[in-house]
């Protein structure tokens, strides 16, 4: 039996998303058995973190620096906007590194099964941001899902009448996919977004 702090800490690390008590008991032991050279570290960041921690109020992404460091990013092309549902999306696209311009984090999706309404939504802002104009292109990047798909109908709507052109992300075949593997919805989006070879 470990201790009560020790159990406290793996019930800690239970707690995140991908650790269940086995593999957090796991963590707990390989950071104790190197707790000069590993645990002092992840203190000190966590605690560093903790401190610092904002939300941007630009975009909406979370940094230690305000705004964060996308916004302020002079390399950054500011006439694109890729909007998101998350910060973990944010933080997908752009570690691919094939965006090179803002995003704009919602903070979740439309939803009439959770109550998540527009006005629950970083909407305001997003129309706002478009309306000060030196924006191009809004890319919509919502989750292939029903209430991704809602949400992002429900933004080109309120995107209407301002002078800049909406997009979205492809769906469909992933790349290295096989047909027989993939679901219905994934193949029939495939098959609508067809387009001519050569």
């Amino acid at each position: 039996m470990a201790s009560q702090e020790i159990e406290a800490l793996a019930g800690a690390l239970a707690r995140l998303p991908g650790l269940g008590p086995r593999s957090a008991r796991r963590a707990v032991l390989w950071l104790i058995k190197r707790r000069e050279s590993a645990l002092t570290g992840l203190v000190e960041a966590l605690v560093h973190v903790r401190d610092h921690l904002v939300e941007c109020p630009v975009c909406g992404n979370v940094d230690t620096t305000s705004p964060c460091s996308i916004c302020a990013d002079p390399r950054r092309d500011a006439r694109a906007l890729c909007v998101v549902e998350d910060v973990a999306d944010l933080w997908a696209l752009d570690r691919a590194r094939l965006f090179t311009g803002r995003y704009h984090v919602l903070g979740g999706r439309l939803s009439a099964l959770d109550g998540v309404r527009p006005e629950d939504l970083n909407i305001a802002r997003l129309i706002d941001r478009v309306a000060k104009g030196g924006i191009d292109e809004v890319v919509l990047a919502m989750n292939a899902t029903l209430e991704g798909q809602t949400t992002a109908h429900y933004l080109a709507e309120r995107l209407e009448g301002h002078a800049v052109r909406l997009t979205q992300l492809a769906h469909g075949l992933p790349v290295g996919g096989e047909l027989d593997y993939l679901d219905e919805g994934t193949l029939a989006q495939a098959l609508r977004a067809r387009r001519p070879v050569g």
